[in-house]
């Protein structure tokens, strides 16, 4: 029987960027580095982190992939995957769902000049106690650096997560 599945189609390298993502283009690759944590209900703590931004030249999408683990045993904490699409507006639409169950849709800006990306929650699903969260991305001197801001049921909006990435 003729075996009628498509191969896997390569993703595109730097060189074969489609238009529709080249103002957020500076995210493609993988980033690596340590970020930690906090919240009022939880005590603070360290990881290490891995960011992977990829896309296909056909597509204007970039697909998100990101994995946590503790620093000093490498045991696993955290991964979620997404979608992020960039709009010539200057708006940007992400979705992300997580491995803890909670899903997101995030709705914000970029600024191309500036390499920022401000996300706000449009809806968190799946979460008894997370009402909001905020995501601020931004390229400094070649790293990439992240906010994550969360609002749950008994604490308003509030510092969550900031990490620091170096490209791979």
């Amino acid at each position: 029987m003729e075996n009628i599945s498509q191969p896997p189609v390569p993703l595109a390298d730097a060189a074969a960027v489609h238009p529709g993502i080249e103002p957020i283009s500076f995210l493609l690759g993988t980033w690596k580095g340590q970020g930690e944590g906090g919240f009022p209900t939880i005590n603070s703590f360290s990881y290490g982190e891995e960011l992977r931004f990829t896309h296909h030249s056909s597509r204007p999408v970039i697909a998100y992939t990101q994995k946590t683990w503790k620093l000093n045993s490498g045991e696993p904490m955290h991964a979620e995957s997404g979608f992020w699409r960039p709009k010539p507006d200057g708006s940007i639409e992400v979705v992300i769902a997580q491995s803890t169950g909670l899903a997101e849709v995030l709705k914000g800006t970029y600024n191309t000049e500036e390499k920022v990306i401000k996300l706000q929650s449009e809806l968190v699903g799946n979460a008894s106690k997370v009402k909001e969260i905020t995501r601020v991305f931004r390229l400094i001197g070649g790293d990439l650096s992240y906010e994550v801001g969360m609002a749950t049921n008994s604490t308003s909006l509030t510092p969550h997560l900031r990490a620091s990435l170096k490209k791979l």
